[in-house]
């Protein structure tokens, strides 16, 4: 039976798996992962904004990235946590449109970053001598701001077309957070104009356009590491952008299998779509500071001077009841 959108108000999210038995540890995983994905973000940012040494483009477009990650996982998540706190899964229609533009404008935002990100380790490794110059502060303000600008623009025209979808066959959305694909399979009136528009847009703006963006950074990259002569120098230039480079080999990884994956096979998609959406923004913090030497260095940094405060306070406290007792 096919219901007018007008009659429908709210929409049913079926989550990650409708299976009773999978609900409590689907929701502990869930859980955890958003735990992490706010401590490791909210951790890394606080160490930058702190610490003087990470004061630098690269650092910048990572705490960007880190915003990023906890708005995009925090918008997605939160849903699957209270369906199973409250019982209900229903979401009303402003916030389901809501819900499906911030994901998609903050899905966006972070892939543009990371291309950004690509652009300064090219400049850092092939252009050293010029880099502060290149990337000084006006360079990586007007960067960041046509990440976040183009992320929130882009999405508009999906929304104006999804807004007038005259006809739709169900109020169930098959995934776990308000998404394109999932409306495009409840729709049943014309979405040639919105297919062609996610095929063009989606793939090309999205995705073709920043990998080979990348792509050329890196093969200008790679082409100045093998000049160097001494195999130290290799090795020191790999490692400034080894970070990044496993950041985006794991991001488009999953993209690769996503967009391989039918149309038809929403179970699959949701899985990966959690895998983008909420593994990769944990992980993120963990890989630049498991293989960042700067990141290592300032968490030292911090850690001796909340040592040497506390030391001082304990040396304060001794001498205050010394002067007592005296």
């Amino acid at each position: 039976m096919k219901q007018n959108q007008t009659i429908i108000t709210y929409f049913i999210l079926k989550g990650i798996s409708d299976v009773p038995e999978l609900q409590a540890p689907i929701f502990v995983l869930v859980l955890l992962i958003y735990l992490i994905v706010l401590v490791g973000n909210l951790s890394l940012l606080l160490l930058v904004c702190l610490d003087s040494h990470l004061h630098t483009p690269m650092y910048f477009f990572l705490s960007n990235l880190s915003i990023v990650d906890m708005t995009s996982t925090t918008v997605t998540l939160h849903k699957i946590l209270l369906t199973f706190l409250t019982g209900d899964n229903t979401v009303v229609y402003l916030a389901c449109m809501v819900q499906f533009y911030m994901f998609a404008s903050l899905s966006t935002q972070g892939l543009f970053i990371v291309t950004a990100m690509s652009y300064d380790r090219y400049v850092a490794i092939c252009r050293p001598l010029s880099y502060t110059i290149i990337m000084n502060y006006k360079v990586c303000l007007l960067l960041s701001s046509f990440c976040w600008m183009f992320g929130f623009i882009q999405v508009i025209p999906f929304i104006l077309l999804v807004s007038q979808i005259s006809c739709i066959s169900t109020n169930v959305i098959d995934h776990f957070c308000c998404d394109l694909l999932p409306f495009m399979e409840i729709a049943c009136s014309d979405i040639t104009i919105l297919q062609r528009l996610s095929n063009i847009q989606g793939l090309i703006v999205y995705t073709v356009i920043p990998f080979l963006f990348t792509l050329t950074s890196y093969i200008f990259i790679i082409t100045t590491i093998l000049r160097i002569r001494s195999s130290m120098g290799r090795q020191k230039a790999f490692y400034t952008c080894s970070s990044h480079l496993t950041v985006i080999t794991l991001l488009y990884t999953t993209l690769i299998f996503q967009y391989s994956i039918p149309s038809n096979n929403l179970g699959s998609k949701k899985w990966y779509s959690l895998f983008n959406t909420a593994i990769v923004p944990m992980l993120n913090p963990l890989i630049y500071s498991l293989k960042n030497k700067d990141i290592k260095s300032a968490f030292r940094r911090r850690i001796g001077k909340c040592q040497d405060s506390a030391s001082c306070c304990i040396m304060g406290g001794s001498v205050n009841r010394k002067k007592k007792k005296i």
